[in-house]
């Protein structure tokens, strides 16, 4: 295919690179099949009105105006590698012009949910504790080290939201014979039913698991909806796992309900990131902590790549993306979610 007749597609990946999120063969067919031209996230407007109105893809998520992407008549999709849906676009001109606005995110959703369930375990069994322990040379053993442990297997557990990644985390639970119930105002009860999982109330999902693992998106409806109330109605001794963002519970009153003994928790995302040194949550026992590497893997990141150059052959041909996963008109909009500042 000569240069002329490469379809144009605007790289503004950031704050990933290309470099991250394809492997060298995929990045090696994505400039055979296509022509990338560079550029600054926050300038799409500056690109000249050549670049613009050939433009067939964008490859990131960039902040883009009505008035910019009228002077981009052949733009198709815009595919966000980032993962959270930003509110930095106009989404209803896109939907009106048909043009596809799709996410990777959903890449993170397995080895989030791994993570998740080793945080389970952990809590369960004071893993990381016990460790510490041994080295120091103040090691518990046999029974003596068991406590306050208690298994999985069998238990109770709530999952506040079932998207991709709650989804992920029932497959992963599969095997622990576990009573799984699930709380997500933005599903029939036939589609948790039919996943094998029992729809439940935001209260019944509280006051009845042994862990309560929270994967739900931030929206302009659910900010800092798990506060000191929430936590008051879960078990004594229960688990409390935040996967998805922290926007989405009221980080104070978590930390005081670990304080106070009443609950466990564990964490992979924080309302300040990286957190400050002297943040109580770091030194907080019973509260575990992992700096937002649940998902960030080189497999995860990597596969981005393989769904956005498998789409993107799709709408060549005119056809729908598979691959990714399509912003819908009437969510998009109320999407919260921070955009990420580190791989």
């Amino acid at each position: 295919m000569s240069e002329t007749n490469r379809p144009l597609v605007i790289s503004a990946p950031a704050p990933r690179t290309l470099e991250l999120i394809f492997s060298r063969e995929t990045l090696e067919a994505l400039n055979r099949r296509y022509r990338l031209v560079e550029a600054d996230r926050d300038n799409i407007a500056g690109l000249d009105e050549a670049t613009l109105g050939q433009v067939r893809y964008i490859i990131g998520q960039p902040p883009l105006d009505e008035r910019t992407l009228e002077r981009m008549p052949q733009l198709r999709a815009i595919l966000n590698v980032e993962s959270n849906l930003l509110n930095n676009m106009p989404y209803e001109v896109l939907f009106r012009r048909g043009i596809h606005v799709v996410t990777t995110g959903q890449v993170f959703a397995e080895p989030v949910a791994e993570l998740g369930l080793a945080m389970a375990l952990n809590l369960a069994r004071g893993i990381v504790d016990a460790d510490l322990a041994f080295r120091e040379g103040r090691e518990l053993w046999g029974g003596d080290g068991n406590r306050s442990a208690r298994l999985l297997s069998g238990s109770e557990i709530g999952i506040v939201g079932f998207g991709d990644l709650g989804r992920a985390l029932n497959r992963v639970l599969s095997g622990f014979r576990a009573r799984i119930r699930v709380y997500d105002p933005w599903l029939p009860a036939s589609i948790l039913a039919d996943a094998g999982v029992e729809p439940a109330s935001l209260e019944t999902v509280l006051s009845s698991s042994d862990f309560v693992f929270v994967v739900a998106a931030v929206t302009s409806e659910n900010e800092g909806f798990l506060g000191a109330e929430a936590f008051a109605k879960m078990r004594p001794g229960a688990a409390f796992i935040l996967l998805s963002r922290a926007g989405v519970v009221d980080f104070d009153a978590l930390v005081a309900a670990v304080k106070s003994g009443r609950i466990v928790a564990a964490s992979d995302v924080f309302p300040e990131e990286p957190l400050p040194l002297d943040h109580p949550v770091r030194r907080l026992p019973g509260f575990l902590r992992s700096a937002h590497r649940a998902g960030a893997l080189d497999q995860a990141f990597k596969k981005m790549g393989e769904m956005v150059l498998d789409d993107m052959d799709l709408m060549d041909r005119n056809l729908p993306p598979l691959r990714c996963k399509r912003a819908e008109r009437e969510t998009v909009a109320r999407m919260r979610s921070r955009p990420v500042s580190v791989n």
